[in-house]
């Protein structure tokens, strides 16, 4: 009798302090998730170290995993911190200061000191070339390869060992672009080089620079991070073809990864957002605001029927005009450090301690107070509690850095631990709010979904001060990103800058989606990923005239782009500018200045897990202990439950921690918290709890 091998898929998220494991067997849905400790100065390394812990201590042959997809905060990590490697910048004559002059615009217009953001690229690393295109892409001067060579050779002499390509209008036509990489990578084939036709041929000749520059400034590190992992991965006998996550919420191959990593800055965030979606969806919730809780910020994504997608997001100092999910930074992280201003104000961030030396509690070598050792001294933290890692809280640690504030102020290190919470809060607050308005969202429509490590520790404090209908802790919040990505599917996007004067001409427009569809579909089909089916997006940028910003619009009809879908795209246009900025000018002129196709490759997914264990609605769970809480000042006897002993139909009041390996989640005293059948923990503020109909678990 033949028997058949499991075949699992895996997930990988890989965080500054833990990387989160998740597992699937894609016969029955069952999962294994864990946490094990990252490794900074080689991150392909804790990913081997979770496939050995997976073999050894799970039983699972690598060689049964058939899928295996992981996101990575290298490329992101390496922009933030700056550590790339030396970059070279080629750009058409008259264009050396690109970068240094961006937009001219001031971080901060009312902040007299402001810095002046660094270029990633000095100038002395910046060489012109004796070429020209007109906006229609026709040639004015013709490129001369001897000037690149030896324009590329004075770099690679000084020092640098990646260049970017940038000449005006590439993104009309991108023959002196393609002449210039094709000439460099024959002739330098250590030299790292991309062009911005490449990444991203949309007109803004500084944005398109910029992503150009930082897939340059980032792509050495992530080759070599990628054959390090391949390398690794054949030594562990883990043969599944290398998959790695985008910012724009799809997935790609890790070669695919190597030659454009600056799609990857954003692509934990965007697993996290995936991964949301799917909680959503397996739960019947789809309106969520995603809530992770990292250590230096709070990522917010927005989840309303789809993931909502941004073609402008910040990373750090600069703008990416490439699509992401639309993934937003607000208040403090666990790792948040507390302190005193000039005038003895309390202060949340944004400095952060980090993974190193991280919070004091950590015990590795932090000694100033952070958000983390404020939840540590209010007692969310049971004595005996080891979390995921094996890390254990040294309260005593946290005691001692709080201290350093609780002297100077003139209080006890409890009222400076609620005080740095509180802090904490209103900063979240102060920002989630004005962030909802400008999606022209209302937080009463949503649910706030914690996830992360530190999520669910917060996600019921700001809710009492937003209003949201309810918080939602799904099953393993801590490994939602890897979850997420397994989920994710094959997607790509791509642009057209559309020729001047042809704004609402069909023909022109009809033109771009079909060369556009047909690129789309070439990308796909030359994806090695099996897919069960496929779906091409149109869509556009459009503004009134003399407007300098654009709103992207969905084509709302199918088939072929004709005078009605223009018609219906134009009304579509008025109907979402509408709903943005509370007006709209039917008769006004609309220009369209993009062309955009998105494409799908929906890739199988393994089946749901089963649902948990269900007792009789309302039955009050059996904690493992009881013990002191500090809630608004004040210390109250607070329950603690262990959430493996959690069935579905559980209901229990505040304040009350549940402990999980992954995370701990805090329910306020004014909270009343319930289990669902597929084991997420929903919490909402007692009065409206009271209000519902009896066993109704959302």
């Amino acid at each position: 009798m033949t028997t058949t091998r499991p075949t699992y898929r895996l997930g990988i998220d890989i965080g500054g302090t833990f990387t989160d494991l998740a597992l699937v067997d894609e016969a029955t849905g069952r999962m294994i998730s864990f946490k094990t400790p990252s490794v900074p100065h080689d991150p392909a390394q804790a990913i081997l170290n979770g496939v050995i812990e997976l073999r050894d201590k799970h039983g699972i042959d690598p060689a049964g995993i058939g899928y295996f997809v992981h996101g990575t905060t290298l490329g992101l990590n390496t922009l933030l911190q700056r550590n790339g490697d030396r970059t070279g910048l080629l750009v058409t004559r008259g264009f050396r200061d690109l970068l240094e002059i961006g937009r001219l615009r001031l971080p901060d217009p009312t902040n007299y000191y402001v810095e002046r953001i660094k270029p990633l690229v000095a100038r002395r690393d910046v060489r012109e070339l004796d070429e020209r295109l007109d906006i229609h892409g026709r040639i004015l001067t013709p490129l001369d390869l001897a000037q690149v060579e030896q324009a590329a050779a004075d770099l690679m002499a000084q020092g640098v060992n990646s260049v970017a390509v940038v000449l005006m209008h590439a993104y009309r036509n991108p023959a002196h672009e393609q002449a210039v990489t094709a000439h460099l990578r024959a002739r330098f084939p250590d030299l790292y080089v991309c062009a911005s036709h490449e990444i991203w041929p949309q007109q803004r000749e500084y944005e398109r620079g910029l992503v150009t520059t930082i897939n340059a400034y980032i792509g050495k590190r992530m080759k070599r991070y990628f054959d390090r992992l391949h390398e690794g991965m054949a030594q562990v006998g883990l043969t599944a073809r290398l998959m790695t996550t985008k910012s724009n919420g799809g997935i790609m191959t890790a070669a695919v990864a190597a030659d454009a990593p600056v799609e990857t800055l954003l692509s934990g965030p965007a697993s996290g957002a995936m991964g949301a979606l799917a909680v959503g969806r397996l739960s019947g919730h789809d309106r969520l605001i995603g809530f992770d809780m990292g250590g230096t910020s709070v990522d917010v994504a927005i989840v309303d029927g789809d993931v909502l997608y941004s073609n402008e997001s910040q990373v750090g100092d600069f703008p990416i005009i490439m699509p992401t999910v639309d993934i937003s930074s607000i208040g403090a992280g666990g790792g948040s450090i507390a302190w005193l201003d000039g005038s003895g104000i309390l202060k949340v961030g944004p400095q952060s301690a980090g993974a190193v030396p991280g919070p004091a509690a950590y015990g590795v070598g932090g000694d100033k107070p952070t958000v983390t050792d404020a939840y540590v001294r209010i007692g969310l933290f049971a004595k005996d509690r080891v979390l995921g890692g094996g890390l254990r809280l040294d309260p005593a640690r946290a005691e001692a850095a709080l201290q350093t504030l609780a002297g100077p102020m003139g209080l006890t290190t409890a009222e400076v631990a609620q005080g740095i919470l509180d802090v904490t809060t209103a900063n979240m607050f102060a920002q989630f709010m004005p962030l909802m308005a400008r999606k022209g969202l209302d937080p009463r429509d949503f649910k706030l979904l914690a996830y992360g490590g530190g999520g669910a520790q917060h996600a019921f404090l700001l809710a009492r001060e937003v209003g949201v209908e309810a918080v939602l802790v799904p099953a393993s919040p801590g490994t939602l990103c890897a979850q997420g990505s397994l989920g994710a599917d094959l997607r790509q996007d791509f642009i057209r800058t559309l020729p001047p004067g042809s704004h609402g001409d069909v023909d022109q427009m009809a033109a771009a989606f079909d060369a556009l569809s047909a690129e789309a579909r070439a990308w796909l089909a030359d994806q090695p990923v099996r897919m069960t089916s496929t779906d091409i997006r149109l869509a556009a940028d459009m503004r009134y005239h003399g407007q300098s910003f654009d709103l992207t619009v969905p084509v709302p009809t199918a088939g072929s782009f004709d005078a009605a879908g223009l018609a219906a795209l134009k009304a579509a246009f008025h109907a979402a500018y509408e709903v943005i900025y509370g007006f709209s000018d039917a008769a006004g002129a609309v220009e369209i200045t993009n062309a955009r196709v998105t494409v799908l490759g929906v890739t199988p997914k393994a089946p749901p897990p089963a649902r948990i264990a269900q007792v009789a609605h309302g039955t009050a769970p059996v904690p493992r202990l009881t013990g002191p809480l500090i809630e608004l000042g004040q210390e109250v006897t607070a329950a603690f439950y262990d959430r493996t002993t959690l069935c579905a139909g559980h209901v229990f009041d505040g304040p009350a921690v549940v402990e999980a390996f992954d995370t701990t989640i805090y329910v306020p005293g004014d909270f009343t918290a319930e289990i669902d059948a597929h084991g997420n923990l929903i919490g909402r503020l007692r009065a409206t709890a009271a209000t519902r109909p009896q066993g109704d678990i959302a």
